[in-house]
């Protein structure tokens, strides 16, 4: 009976390939205006860098660690929110999909 892998949402399992291809999305996005995301499209193009640059186990750790800490973040900043509901707050990071 072979084993079952449980999930872990703090595990990234993404290629370096596929890290890179959404990082071109994003730069794909902030193009259609540079003029307004100069900064972002510079700091981009330095994470992209510093992707390709990493070993995988570095990279898997690093974005691990950014996965873990997004959680928490988001939790955080709907929280500090107090000018609405948890409810409202939620319905809302629920809409964004």
């Amino acid at each position: 009976m072979a084993k079952k892998n449980s999930f872990d949402p703090d595990k990234l399992v993404l290629t370096k390939p596929e890290i890179l291809e959404f990082c071109d999305r994003v730069l794909a996005k902030w193009n259609k205006n540079p003029s307004k995301n100069t900064n972002n499209i510079l700091a981009m193009n330095a994470v992209k860098t510093s992707i390709v640059w990493t070993d995988d186990e570095s990279l898997k750790a690093i974005w691990g660690e950014i996965l873990a800490w997004t959680f928490e973040l988001l939790y955080e900043n709907a929280m500090a929110q107090d000018d609405e509901s948890w409810g409202n707050v939620m319905k809302k990071l629920k809409n964004k999909k």
